[in-house]
């Protein structure tokens, strides 16, 4: 391995599973209990914002009480150790990274613990309970807090600054993503158009492996702290 100049990691929602968020998906699982298009999508929370809000109130503690995994720990430690920016885009709405020690995490869906003012755009945090008569710290407003999680038909967030790293980066990793929801699907053809090598980290090989260079299989929490020692190894090299 060589040393890199710009590394660009892209998380989904596999380098969570192993923190048991994968759970929200199963069979009794929460999520599975609510319907898409009752609860993520625009159209959605403009017809019954109440309901929308319950379950993403539901949802805060048990996103809350999940701990990282030896993957986003060996992640906040490349960022600290490798001698070259590390930046982290993800695709989960929890804030496992941060947990972790992670710093600048790009929330491309936006995260659980916040909510944004329809009225005047400003976000805050919100860890408790959000409803329809949440004021909004900022304008005063009543009844306009939204969870800032993008929705369907919604656009997703960052996305210049994530642009802008994936055109400079040399090293482009996909973790626990499928490669089939654009536009993240995307993110590792620009990369490596712009010349990055380009790894996928996975339980399975996903339809992207054309743009990757090197698939590793297996579980995030054993393959990628192996894949940072290897890069902390050669990082003077």
């Amino acid at each position: 391995m060589q040393k890199y100049h710009n590394i660009v990691i892209l998380t989904g929602a596999g380098i969570s599973a192993e923190s048991g968020l994968a759970t929200f998906r199963s069979s009794d699982g929460l999520w599975n209990n609510h319907p898409v298009e009752k609860v993520a999508t625009i159209e959605a929370f403009e017809q019954n914002p109440a309901y929308v809000h319950d379950f993403y109130n539901e949802l805060k503690p048990l996103v809350f009480q999940a701990r990282p995994n030896a993957a986003h720990l060996a992640l906040a430690r490349l960022q600290k150790e490798y001698p070259a920016p590390v930046s982290i885009i993800t695709q989960n709405v929890d804030t496992l990274h941060e947990k972790a020690g992670s710093e600048h995490v790009l929330h491309i869906h936006g995260q659980i613990d916040q909510a944004v003012c329809l009225n005047c755009g400003r976000v805050m945090q919100a860890s408790g309970d959000v409803d329809t008569e949440t004021s909004c710290p900022h304008c005063g407003i009543a009844g306009m807090m939204k969870p800032n999680i993008v929705f369907f038909g919604e656009n997703l967030l960052c996305m210049d600054e994530v642009d802008s790293l994936l055109r400079r980066c040399d090293l482009f990793v996909s973790i626990g993503t499928s490669g089939v929801v654009f536009p993240a699907a995307g993110f590792v053809q620009t990369a490596k158009y712009a010349g990055a090598e380009t790894y996928e980290f996975n339980l399975e090989p996903t339809s992207n492996n054309f743009y990757f260079d090197r698939h590793i299989m297996g579980k995030a929490g054993t393959t990628i702290p192996a894949f940072v020692e290897k890069l902390l190894t050669n990082r003077e090299n």
